[in-house]
């Protein structure tokens, strides 16, 4: 198909591949490879575009999931469904209560393609809760040969750790066993403290519920509080009560994003993410006091995969913003010391300006993966400029 013009949600990332492919089924899928394979043409998959770093920009063949979605089977019993990689987010809450189900956690922007957020770490919060990666049973992806090849704890189980947070790197991931819960609702509560409270009373909020989270206002020195909690209670947007609502599981996650910005977020020790905060926030306000967009505060639980941010250990999500229509890269890059001061691993989507050799020295597993990364790409089928940088490939 005739080339165009790709770009992501904030606008930060564009790339003009040599040919846009939209396969509409896994056979598709694989055909696209082995096509630009013969081509002489990298490979990369293009989700919705909200990740702020350059992992989709290809020169090569840029391959859509748009046309590959829906559930492919569901495991009432297990309580367990396989999913199309293509299917966006948003789409599921509502297809899987259909069969009772829900997704465990995610994150406050649904509007993303599941693989894209499983290649990345992506992640709600809760103490007690993984990322959405670690909810994975099972993969299928097809290969730089064009082959499909499936892993799970039983088949390949270390593929299957490596493959739960892979950046795109071995291969196009076409479906996703995932371990679901029963459907449930949520009562969703914010509220507004100042910071110096809401830092004394953290861990007992986060203690306290399901899911707690908070939002540092720079110039206002407060923070916006917000905790789910599951309920038996029927939906009810609890009208006339301020700051709360009642909703099924998927309709309460998410959070409507008006305005478009960038974004760096590091994973921190949990031990760690009142320090790291509050380093941030004396930065912010000695030297960034221009600054208006607001500092998020997530918990994490740890998880096994291979190159997810939180492998092997509980972790602290420190998120900072900026308009996107502002330039970000000097503050961003003066914050990044106090994150790295503080053992950060860096989101795979969000900004960062770390490289391969800072990053081998932050997951245990590095090499492994990158072991398996070669065994399944030899000759770097799926890799751009970035993932060169990053893999020092």
């Amino acid at each position: 198909m005739p080339s165009h013009t790709w770009e992501s949600w904030s606008g930060r990332v564009r790339c003009t591949p040599s040919a846009f492919v939209e396969p509409r089924s896994e056979q598709e899928i694989a055909d696209g490879v082995r096509a630009a394979v013969a081509a002489g043409r990298a490979v990369r998959v293009a989700g919705s575009g909200h990740s702020f770093t350059p992992l989709v920009a290809t020169d090569g063949v840029l391959l859509s999931l748009d046309a590959w979605q829906g559930i492919e089977s569901v495991d009432p019993a297990a309580c367990q469904a396989t999913i199309r990689a293509g299917a966006k987010i948003l789409s599921l809450g509502e297809s899987l209560r259909a069969h009772g189900m829900a997704l465990a956690n995610q994150g406050d922007v649904d509007v993303q393609v599941l693989a894209g957020a499983l290649a990345t770490g992506t992640h709600g919060t809760g103490a007690a809760l993984g990322s959405i990666s670690s909810q994975i049973r099972g993969l299928r992806l097809v290969t730089s040969t064009g082959d499909t090849l499936g892993c799970d704890a039983d088949d390949e189980p270390d593929l299957l750790e490596a493959a739960r947070v892979s950046l795109g790197a071995l291969g196009v991931i076409t479906a996703a066993c995932l371990q679901l819960v029963p459907a449930f609702r949520l009562h969703e509560r914010e509220w507004r403290i100042g910071i110096e409270d809401c830092l004394a009373g953290l861990d007992g909020h986060v203690a306290a519920h399901r899911h707690f989270e908070f939002f540092w206002y720079p110039h206002k020195d407060y923070a916006e509080m917000k905790s789910l909690d599951p309920t038996d209670a029927a939906p009810d947007p609890l009208a006339g009560v301020k700051g709360e609502r009642i909703d099924w599981s998927n309709r309460i996650f998410p959070s409507v994003r008006d305005f478009r910005f960038n974004e760096m977020e590091y994973a921190v020790p949990v031990a760690s993410g009142p320090a790291c905060f509050s380093a941030v926030r004396q930065r912010m306000k000695s030297t960034h006091a221009d600054v208006l967009w607001p500092v998020e505060y997530r918990t994490v639980a740890a998880d096994q995969g291979w190159l997810s941010p939180m492998h092997g250990r509980d972790s602290v999500a420190i998120s900072i913003h900026q308009d996107a229509a502002l330039p970000c890269d000097a503050f961003f890059a003066d914050i990044e010391p106090i994150f790295r001061e503080h053992d950060g691993r860096p989101h795979w989507g969000k900004i960062h300006n770390l490289r391969a050799r800072d990053l081998a020295a932050l997951y245990p597993m590095w090499e492994r993966f990158l072991e398996t990364r070669r065994r399944l790409d030899p000759d770097g089928v799926f890799l751009n400029d970035h993932l060169r940088e990053l893999f020092g490939a």
